[in-house]
């Protein structure tokens, strides 16, 4: 009997969304998500989850179309769904021009005098502009929406960990923690930053992606109801207004690399701070002076800063999805798109996704 079972291993906002892809384009597959914890409980309950509309590259420009349409069209047909829309600012040193190479056009980015409130203050020779098209989202209840509407078609194993992922000729063999084994016809792997895991360590060897510590400082003032996302262009940095919660977030790139995962989370320190405080102190002495604490984490990023997205083996039976640079919430559409589009699937369409039930 032919095997059409795809294993998604990874039950954040990436594999969830794996498993929608997989039943829209083929609904007679059989789907099974293996998570060593819960639904959104790894790099994905850590996320800010701030989509906006910009890339590097123009492949994660494209990435990030498709994803702002996705998560557009979720939003409006499930406003229940805790993505909230607000605006933006960018703050930046460079032109209009060198702006446009990294922003969509759906960004429409104005020219303007100040930051909207009296929070922000701008270094010399910097410059603002206004633009559209961002939201942030509560990731963990996203990923858990999207699970709750497959648990009809699609198995999910939470608590269970793979610890092999074995070539066993026409099918792959997945060794389980409960000392079970399953057999799939395809995997995709999408580890977040549990790269260096021994039951994938040497298949995603290659990739030679490392895991970069994450950092965000959250500040105790309530954001009002018009405050939007600040962006720091030249920094790589933002402040967050998340309402929901009543404080403001501040993420920075912090330049600490090849942590371990699983001991990385233990709170901020000296030197997180150190890092963090002359920066958020330079544009915003009121918000530095409210630090209460944040979260610390960490994400696995590629070479090229490009998600990775690809066959770890000859036969194309094993899927990589991931390494997307702090931004896996942002491109997670995309990347699941593009992951099932590598794998050969009985009766796959070009059907888009079926829609969700409201949450």
């Amino acid at each position: 009997m032919t095997n059409h079972t795809v294993a998604v291993i990874g039950a954040g906002i990436v594999g969830c969304l794996v498993a929608r892809e997989v039943m829209s384009r083929s609904p007679d597959s059989s789907v099974v998500v293996f998570d060593r914890d819960g639904i959104g409980t790894g790099a994905s309950r850590r996320s800010a989850g701030l989509h906006f509309p910009r890339g590097a590259t123009e492949r994660v420009r494209r990435m990030t179309a498709y994803s702002h349409d996705f998560y557009a069209d979720l939003a409006s047909k499930h406003p229940a769904l805790p993505i909230h829309s607000l605006g933006m600012t960018v703050v930046a040193t460079q032109t209009a021009a060198q702006l446009d190479e990294v922003y969509l056009d759906r960004a429409a980015l104005t020219p303007t005098d100040t930051v909207p409130g009296d929070l922000v203050r701008l270094p010399h020779g910097a410059r603002v502009w206004r633009g559209d098209g961002c939201h942030y989202a509560d990731v963990p209840a996203v990923a858990q929406a999207v699970a709750r509407e497959l648990r009809p078609h699609v198995t999910f194993r939470e608590g269970v960990r793979v610890t092999a992922v074995e070539d066993a000729g026409a099918e792959v063999l997945i060794r389980l923690s409960t000392g079970k084994t399953c057999t799939a016809a395809h995997v995709v792997l999408a580890p977040g930053p549990w790269l260096a895991d021994p039951a994938w360590r040497d298949l995603v060897a290659p990739l030679q992606a490392r895991v970069k510590k994450v950092v965000a400082i959250h500040i105790d003032q309530e954001p009002r109801r018009d405050d939007g996302v600040v962006v720091f262009q030249d920094e790589d940095a933002f402040l967050l207004p998340l309402r929901h919660s009543r404080h403001w977030l501040f993420s920075y790139t912090h330049q600490e690399w090849d942590v371990d995962p699983d001991a990385v989370s233990d709170g901020l320190d000296a030197s997180v701070l150190d890092a963090a405080m002359p920066l958020l102190h330079r544009y915003s002495p009121a918000l530095a002076e409210r630090v209460a604490g944040g979260r610390v984490f960490c994400d696995a990023y590629s070479a090229d800063r490009e998600p990775q997205v690809r066959a770890l083996d000859q036969a194309g039976r094993v899927i990589f999805a991931g390494a997307a640079n702090g931004s896996g919430y942002r491109l997670a559409p995309a990347i699941a798109a593009e992951a099932v589009g590598l794998l050969q699937l009985d009766g796959q369409t070009t059907q888009p996704p079926k829609e969700m039930s409201p949450a």
